[in-house]
Order: C-alpha cells, then structure tokens, then sequence
C-alpha cells in the first residue's frame, strides 16, 4: 500500500510538541489489514466502515490509526458521506491546515512533505485556519476540536476563522453534532496531557452539555489528579514511559455514579481502550505478585521487573498499592537507586578505554549500576576487574617515521676567480706585482660590464685609427706608481704593463660573435690578464690551440685581416719594466676591498674599435699604424 503520516503527528512533530496519537493514511481500503495483523502483538482497539478506518494500538500502549484516504460530503450538517480519493484531495477535506500536511513514508519519496494548504505557515504563527470556509457549518465538531486545540496548544483561532465560530455557535450548529464525532471527541479527553485542564475549558463554551452533560470538572478528583501526572514524570525519569490515558480517566470521572459511569463508556471511540480502563486494578494486582516474589528479592532483579513490566501496571500499582513491601521496593526504585548512579566510575572507565564510542557502552554502564545497587564492587580493585572484560585492547603504536637531516653542504661562495681558468689566475698575480693591493690596476677585474646599446659592428666596421684616437683621446692619465721594488715610473711614457692593466680594468670577457649559427667562444678585450704581452720585451703571449678542431675567425677579425682572438692565452711570466727581471711573485690577494676610482664606460664605437685595436698608453701623442702581426699571434698584442 501507498502510506503517508498524517493528522496530529505531523503537527506536531513540525511544532515540536510531544506526540500523542499517529494517524496513518492509506490509498485503499485499510480494513483489509485485519488479516494481517492477526498473528502479531497488535491490538485492534476499534472500526469504523463508514470511513473504513481502523484503530490499533501496539505494544507500549502506542495508539495508531490506520484510515483509508478519501473526500467528504455534507447533504446535512454532521451527516458526511465518503468517497475513496487521493492523498491530495483527502488533505483538502481535513479540518485545520495545521492538520492538512502528510508525510511520505514511501520508498523513493519517503519524508517528502506534503502542504498543500501552506500549514507549516500556520504552525509558525501559531494560528488555527479553517480549510473551508464552511468548516464548522458541515461539521459542528470542529469547534469542540478548536476548543481543545486551544487548551493544550495556546494557540489562537485565525481572524476569520473566529468570526466563523462566532456564528456557527450563535446559530446552534452544534446541535447536528455527529454520534461518531461525540465518541472521538469524548475519548480525546482521557488522551490529553492534562485532561482535567481540557475539561475546563470544554465546560465554559458549553460543549459538555452536548457530548456528556453528566461529565463536568466537579466529577473529577483534581488533587489525586495532580499526583498522578507527578509520578508519572518520576517514572519517566527511571525509563518507564507509562501512558497515562486510562489512569487519568479513572481520576476525571472519580466522583461520577456507576450507572452514568456505564453510559460514558459505552460512547467512547475505541473498545479497547475502555477494556484497558477497566482491567486497571487487575495489571496492578498482577505486577504486586511477580514484584514480591521470591526470584525478584534482590535490588537488580527488582529494578529489571521495574524497567520491564507493562509501564500502565506499574504506574497504577504505585499510585493505588498500601502494602508496606510494595512501597519500599518504589522507594527503593525512585529515590535510593538513583543516588547510586552517582558511584559510577567513569574516569576508571575513560582510563580502560571504555568510551561513548563504544555500541556496548550504555549496556556496560546499566551492568556497573546493577552490581552496585547489589552491594558488589566495594574497592578499586574489584571495579577494575569487573571491568576488565569490556576494556578493548589498546590501540598500537603510532608509527613515526624519522627522516634524516640532510647535511648542510658548505656554502659556495661564488668569486670571479672561479669563472677564469688557472692561466687567468698567473696572470692576474702577475698583475699585482705592478702595485700594492689598492692600486687601480686591478679594480676592473671580475666587475661586470653591461652594454645597454647594441653593438655597432651591425652598422659597419670604423677605421681603427680613428678608434684609437677617441679612445686615447678620452683616457685619463694614470698617476705614476712606484714599483713593487721602488723604481719610479715615467709619468709621460708608463709601462705598457701599467697601461694594459689599467685597460683590463674597464673591460671584461666578452663573447664572439657567432659564425655558421653557432655561438663562438669567449674572447679576452686587449689588456685582458689572459693576453697581456711581456711587459719587457714586447712579445704577444703564446695562442694555445685547440685539440680537436681548429680556431674560427670571428666576423670583426676576418675583415681587417686578423686571426681570431683565443679565450685564454697563458702569458709569459711578467717583468720589471725597466730592468728586465722577473717581478716577484706575491700571496693571492682577496678581491679587491675597496674602489677608488671606477674606469670610464666606453661608448659602443670605443669599444668596438678596443676590442679589435691594439692597447695603447695615454701618454702617446700620435698614433702609429699598427704593422701586420705575424702567423699565430693575437692582433691585439702589438706597440
């Protein structure tokens, strides 16, 4: 069958109140669920063929309605006639909106909420609307139903709707009140949390006079009353959920004569509910012999009996029994046990790992309380123990994995000494026998140069004499030094030495041009430490040559008719100017600390013409043209 939740449970479960009864609508006939439900626990309290609904109640005194979906006409007033329809159209004959809501409890759609008339709206505002508009006129038991909505919810009637009730009541609808309708709203107020309050509240609109005019609040016994919902609450508390329904009915109707007694059971709604009513001494008289019984004398098997028996037998049993016995085994339930709940060792147990977490936990917990309220596990030890086959084993180890710290390499402290070879080195220390450590000389070695213009040689070629006479032009004299061996140096006519080194100064390694596609290799700018000439014999520094292929001619070379510029030359050892000795050779120096005079950056024809020039001192004041160089040496090394 198609099934949905429906009526008071979806309300209140969207409210948020405690629900009461669960009504369950069905497409098809729900009568036909009798022969199913033969062979089970489920009680059928009651019928109805005219709305082909059925009444059950299934263990724990759990009150379920089964009706049949459907649509309601009124020829007369309280006279409906039904008709099999959907769940659509059975929402839209229901009473409130509040009520007019349903759940799927179907496969593939199950929750799926159904609101049609926008009842959760009302629910919010807390207000009672009338589905139709003509509500209480067909069916004058909507205003006994928004009266004892009233009472329990403290809700209040929509604008309209009041005025509604204002004129059904003023013009005597309730007089057409239904049978059927009587009985479900007579046994409504044994259902109520506080049926005495409901009670009230029927009597002051009146309506008790058409349901039951002998029932009124002054047949109820209100202080007994009061009791009874006080023990219940304590029950609860214990874990026993008793339904207070037929209880309350024995109390609401305590001072009512046994013949009208009679009269109002016999118009209730559900039969089962008033055997239940009746046979209330009896479950009481029942539970008395089975508690005093010789197999439940100890505190454990006593509070099992209490936690297990039918919740409606104990409830009457404690509120009706006078035994002595019968008394202290309640007291010994309500309010000595719960203090021994209090003893409970939950830090022993979140030390043994017995957590929440755990899917035995309550029932370790319930097994703890049990032994205790027996008198057992008096020690630490005895708890321990106790506990011990619940504790689960220890989790293993957590697994680390200990990565080595790599070693710290030395850090590299990158120097132009590096970038040049061994032969590059002889010749700078060469170069420092010239002058002491803050001589100029070595200041342009290892400085980079940047040239921010392209290079001219794109453009053409310039004559290399006029080169050299803007670049001689432009050089700045150097200030005379003495030797390392204390021989003054001429200030018009310094040592080619001096002059090359100065040149070295302002110029560094620059690439050739590339030939055939290919980059070439680097060459040394004249005055470079890698080609520097005898200082005193003149002699241009030997070109190694390449063992596995033969030099190249760069493009600036091949024009003028000169040989390639090698990478690095490994010079001659260096002399004293002046006496023609070999210079002594000082400890490596450290690169240069300080700077006191930058050299001068050339301009892109400067340099050219100085990259494929010879070097020549400042102190000359013509330029001669330079004779052919001979096979094999450098064009770069002549004076």
């Amino acid at each position: 069958m198609i099934l949905f939740l429906t009526g008071d449970a979806v309300r209140d479960l969207t409210s948020g109140h405690a629900v009461r009864d669960i009504e369950v609508a069905v497409h098809g006939n729900a009568l036909e669920l009798k022969k199913i439900l033969a062979g089970t626990p489920v009680q059928i309290w009651g019928e109805d063929e005219a709305s082909r609904s059925l009444y059950l109640c299934f263990p724990g005194t759990v009150r379920v309605d089964v009706v049949s979906t459907h649509r309601t006409e009124y020829p007369k007033p309280g006279q409906p006639v039904f008709h099999p329809a959907s769940i659509q159209e059975d929402l839209r004959r229901r009473d409130f909106t509040a009520n007019a809501m349903a759940l799927s409890l179907n496969e593939g759609s199950f929750g799926l909420l159904m609101d049609p008339l926008n009842g959760a709206a009302d629910i919010e505002a807390r207000t009672l609307r009338l589905v139709s508009n003509y509500g209480f006129l067909e069916e004058p038991a909507l205003m006994i139903r928004a009266t004892r909505y009233r009472a329990r919810l403290g809700w209040e009637l929509d604008p309209k709707t009041q005025v509604r009730y204002e004129n059904a009541r003023g013009e005597g609808v309730i007089e057409s009140l239904s049978g059927h309708e009587r009985s479900r709203e007579l046994e409504q107020i044994a259902h109520e949390d506080d049926g005495l309050k409901v009670l009230h509240a029927l009597e002051n609109e009146g309506w008790m006079k058409v349901l039951f005019a002998a029932w009124t609040p002054a047949k109820a016994d209100e202080e007994r009353l009061a009791a009874l919902h006080a023990l219940a609450v304590d029950l609860l508390v214990q874990g026993v959920h008793a339904d207070v329904s037929a209880a309350q009915m024995q109390l609401l109707t305590a001072k009512m004569p046994p013949k009208e007694l009679a009269a109002l059971k016999k118009l209730l709604l559900r039969p089962g509910f008033v055997e239940e009513w009746n046979s209330l001494d009896t479950l009481a008289s029942g539970f008395a012999k089975v508690l005093l019984a010789k197999d439940n004398q100890t505190p454990s098997a006593t509070f099992k009996l209490f936690t297990s028996y039918d919740p409606e037998a104990v409830l009457w049993l404690a509120f009706t029994s006078k035994d002595a016995a019968v008394k202290d085994r309640f007291n010994q339930f309500l309010k000595v046990w719960p203090e021994t709940r209090q003893r409970i060792p939950y830090a022993l147990m979140q030390e043994m790992r017995i957590k929440p977490e755990l899917a035995n936990y309550n029932e370790i917990v319930q097994a703890v309380f049990l032994e205790l309220i027996d008198g057992k596990l008096a020690t630490p030890e005895e708890m321990r123990a106790f506990l011990e086959p619940f504790s689960p084993p220890a989790p293993p180890p957590q697994i680390t994995i200990k990565r080595t710290r790599g070693k710290r390499g030395e850090a590299k402290v990158k120097d132009y000494d590096e970038e040049e070879s061994e032969d590059g080195l002889e010749a700078e220390e060469d170069l420092d026998d010239m002058g002491g450590e803050d001589d100029e000389i070595g200041l342009g070695i290892g400085i980079p140069k940047v040239d921010l213009e392209p290079d001219s040689a794109d453009e053409g070629e310039p004559d290399e004499e006029e080169a050299e006479q803007e670049e001689e032009e432009e050089a700045e004299p150097v200030a005379p030094k003495r030797g390392p061996k204390g021989a003054k140096a001429s200030a018009s006519e310094p040592p080619d030495s001096v002059v090359k080194g100065e040149k070295a100064s302002a110029k560094k390694m620059e690439p050739a041009p590339a030939v055939g596609g290919k980059p070439g290799k680097p060459h040394a700018a004249p005055g470079h430490p890698a080609e520097r000439p005898n200082a005193a014999k003149g002699a241009a520094a030997k070109t190694p040559v390449a063992a596995t292929k033969p030099a190249v001619k760069t493009p600036a070379n091949h024009a003028h008719g000169k040989s390639p510029a090698p990478a690095k030359a490994k010079p001659a050892p260096a002399k004293d100017a002046h006496k023609g000795k070999a210079a002594a050779k000082p400890e490596p120096r450290k690169s240069p600390a300080k700077v006191s005079k930058p050299a001068p950056k050339p301009s892109p024809a400067k340099s050219h013409a100085s990259h494929h020039g010879a070097a020549r001192h400042p102190g000359a004041s013509k330029p001669h043209k330079p004779s052919k160089p001979a096979p094999g040496r450098s064009s770069a090394k002549k004076h």
